[in-house]
């Protein structure tokens, strides 16, 4: 007999978390315009605050990526980009911290984070989200970890928690997106 397995349980296969070098940053851009197709698409929730006509990521955050995984970690502008690789070499998933814009907040960074449609819902989120936490707590002096998610993204939202984040605040409102309201949470996670 055939057992059909619920995707909701089903394990993903076996993927590979390594830093991501220059040359992976235009697949990586390439991955990341795909992702951003299921932004608010088909039942999944809005995870990026930018509006469904914008299918491609905003050339500022590209020039973000591109220049931050250069420059050292504590310095203005500083990013570490992650990438899940699924068997065949395919992106299926990221993870990146970045510095704060604020200059006295050098013992903090900001999380962003993504999988792949074909490999959500099978634990590739928590396997991310602990590799970077790793890193931080090893090599750097990091003292927090912060991030910004939209309200009603219940799946993220409810990831970050599991994994040890805390709501520090949800400001109503905050964001019109394609003329809807929406919530965002703050979320940190205290390394020290």
């Amino acid at each position: 007999m055939n057992a059909v397995m619920n995707p909701v349980t089903q394990q993903a296969p076996k993927s590979t978390i390594r830093p991501a070098l220059e040359a992976d940053l235009a697949p990586f851009f390439s991955y990341l315009d795909d992702h951003l197709r299921d932004n608010g698409a088909g039942g999944t929730p809005l995870f990026q605050p930018i509006g469904r006509e914008q299918p491609r990521l905003p050339a500022g955050l590209r020039i973000g990526f591109i220049k931050g995984i250069e420059i050292p970690v504590g310095q203005p502008g500083w990013r570490r980009l992650w990438l899940a690789l699924g068997p065949t070499g395919n992106i299926a998933g990221h993870i990146d911290l970045r510095s704060r814009p604020e200059p006295a907040a050098t013992h903090r960074a900001m999380l962003g984070m993504g999988v792949h449609r074909a490999w959500r819902r099978r634990g590739l989120g928590r396997q991310l989200l602990a590799h970077a936490l790793a890193w931080a707590r090893a090599e750097t002096e990091l003292a927090w970890i912060d991030l910004e998610v939209l309200s009603d993204n219940l799946p993220a939202v409810t990831l970050y928690a599991r994994s040890g984040f805390t709501t520090l605040a949800r400001i109503a409102d905050m964001l019109q997106i394609d003329g809807v309201s929406h919530d965002l949470s703050y979320m940190s996670y205290r390394l020290r």
